[in-house]
């Protein structure tokens, strides 16, 4: 009985110790839930899309469209996907990207403007391209050709890779941060690419 006692004090003190400390936190005005405006997931774009050189192929004064599938163009149908970004994770409205690149069979037209083409991006900073996946020619591997432009921007020009592409460590500017993320459907491919702009 003393032991049984003993323990009940204890217990007692212990309430009327702690009472006063939950009664004051019940009583303490609580902040209401914050929502957060949705933020684009950045993983490691802290640092800039690296440049790549423009090439002998590109002409200025591309058509504005947002897809570059035309009478006479053959290929695999790819639908390229993203955002441009600044280095602060900040999406990049109104960035222009004007893309070019060689047909199925590995050739470029430079005399009109087939598969080249220039679009916005939106609000978000998001873009979407319908094209082919580019053909092979000689030296080089498959890539796509663009140049990224924030508003009153410089303008960044690089190009986009193919991954498990045989070409790709024989190229002697293939830059593995320039990869695609690629899914492959039924009857086309799927990509996904997100610019980094010092914007």
């Amino acid at each position: 009985m003393p032991l049984v006692e003993t323990s009940r004090r204890k217990f007692l003190a212990l309430v009327a110790t702690t009472l006063p400390i939950i009664g004051l936190w019940a009583f303490y005005p609580k902040s209401k839930p914050v929502t957060l405006e949705p933020t684009p997931a950045c993983d490691d774009h802290d640092e800039p899309t690296p440049p790549q050189t423009e090439g002998p192929y590109f002409k200025p004064q591309s058509p504005e469209r947002s897809t570059l599938l035309e009478t006479g163009v053959a290929g695999t149908k790819l639908i390229l996907t993203g955002q441009v970004l600044n280095t602060n994770c900040q999406p990049v409205a109104k960035a222009l990207l004007d893309w070019w690149h060689a047909d199925d069979a590995g050739q470029y037209d430079n005399n009109g403007f087939k598969l080249r083409g220039h679009q916005y991006t939106d609000k978000q900073g998001n873009f979407r391209l319908e094209t082919i996946v580019p053909g092979l020619y000689p030296g080089r591997t498959r890539h796509l050709h663009v140049k990224v432009q924030a508003p009153g921007q410089t303008v960044l020009t690089t190009q986009l890779y193919f991954p498990g592409e045989a070409k790709n460590n024989r190229d002697g500017i293939f830059n593995q941060a320039l990869l695609m993320n690629i899914k492959l459907t039924p009857d086309q491919l799927k990509a996904n690419f997100n610019f980094v702009l010092r914007a």
